[in-house]
């Protein structure tokens, strides 16, 4: 990152919010984020809380970007996304689906702890009847699987015809063996790695190994829009732009790299804040004939205050937004050890 305000800075600048959700999601019920408000607009500053300091950091150089120095021009005005279906039972899915008005792509979210494969087979063939024959699904495990559950699994699922699955296995060696062994069984299900890209050290190793299709970028895990955009550039894989759970401040800086990309094959996961049930901003990015606008989000202060986050969390996100600086700060000395930038 070019430029690391001073601490007292991002202190002041500083908002912390507690908003709710439809659906326990990642199993959350709740979303906590730190904004920031600097001269180019807002940022957001929301790892989730298992994070550690220097994994988190990378997210507060996103927020820095966003409200510090604004985006890279924009190629389009609007953003195909996709829906979101949490790990509910098949009988919710219409319910959840009409929460995305006009997406004809849908994320099916399978592997969740505590369930069988029978239930994610019943949720993904509930959402291709809803979607027809001509609507596009994927499923994300989030890692869950290990290698032989993995190939498995898509073998049954894959019969309901997925565009993709996102990382169902945690290291991209596993995905690279799953997508050979699948080539061999026949299993016509393209593979798309998140989590072994942005929280890898060196996150193009996915295209050297030859162990996905598709490469998810999210703008906050990999530092921000600027250096998503090398990372996409560097692998020269099809991406797809996805959220983290963001509010719409959050979301604005997806829709960004969404838009600079010189090309979109997909539709992209940002369609996320209907997941929430309030939002930081009187107009919030939601999908509307399931595409979502380009630009930024200006967070509203009745808003903010309202679902402002209870004192004690407020205190801790601040102490965490300090450790963060510090990570960045040794990142722009060139201390050893520390995450890129």
């Amino acid at each position: 990152m070019p430029h690391l305000p001073p601490l007292a800075d991002l202190l002041d600048a500083a908002r912390v919010v507690r908003l709710p959700l439809r659906t326990r999601f990642r199993g959350l019920t709740e979303r906590e984020a730190l904004l920031l408000r600097g001269p180019a607009g807002w940022g957001e500053f929301a790892p989730f809380v298992e994070y550690g300091p220097e994994e988190s950091a990378r997210w507060l150089a996103a927020g820095v970007e966003a409200a510090w120095s604004g985006f890279p021009a924009p190629r389009r005005g609007r953003v195909e996304v996709n829906a979101t279906v949490p790990a509910v039972p098949a009988a919710d899915v219409p319910a959840v689906l009409a929460r995305f008005p006009g997406c004809r792509t849908a994320k099916v979210k399978v592997a969740e702890r505590g369930q069988r494969l029978a239930d994610d087979v019943a949720r993904v063939r509930a959402v291709r009847d809803a979607l027809g024959p001509g609507g596009r699904v994927r499923v994300d495990a989030n890692a869950g699987w290990g290698l032989d559950e993995a190939e498995r699994a898509l073998a049954v699922l894959g019969e309901s015809g997925l565009e993709y699955a996102e990382q169902p296995c945690a290291t991209l060696e596993e995905m690279a063996l799953l997508r050979r062994r699948m080539a061999r069984a026949g299993t016509p299900v393209p593979l798309a790695a998140d989590e072994s890209v942005r929280k890898a050290e060196d996150p193009l190793r996915v295209a050297g190994l030859e162990a996905a299709d598709v490469v998810v970028l999210k703008v906050a895990p990999l530092s921000g829009v600027r250096p998503a955009l090398r990372v996409a550039a560097a692998c020269g894989l099809p991406v797809v732009v996805s959220s983290a759970l963001d509010t719409s401040v959050g979301l604005a800086a997806g829709t960004a790299l969404a838009a600079a990309l010189p090309e979109l094959p997909f539709a992209c996961g940002l369609g996320t804040g209907a997941l929430l049930t309030a939002d930081v901003t009187a107009e919030p990015l939601l999908p509307v004939d399931g595409a979502l606008p380009v630009g930024p989000a200006r967070a509203d202060e009745d808003l903010l205050e309202r679902y402002r986050a209870p004192a004690d969390r407020e205190a801790w996100w601040r102490e965490r937004l300090r450790a963060c600086h510090d990570v960045l700060r040794d990142v722009l000395s060139g201390a050893p050890g520390a995450p890129g930038s």
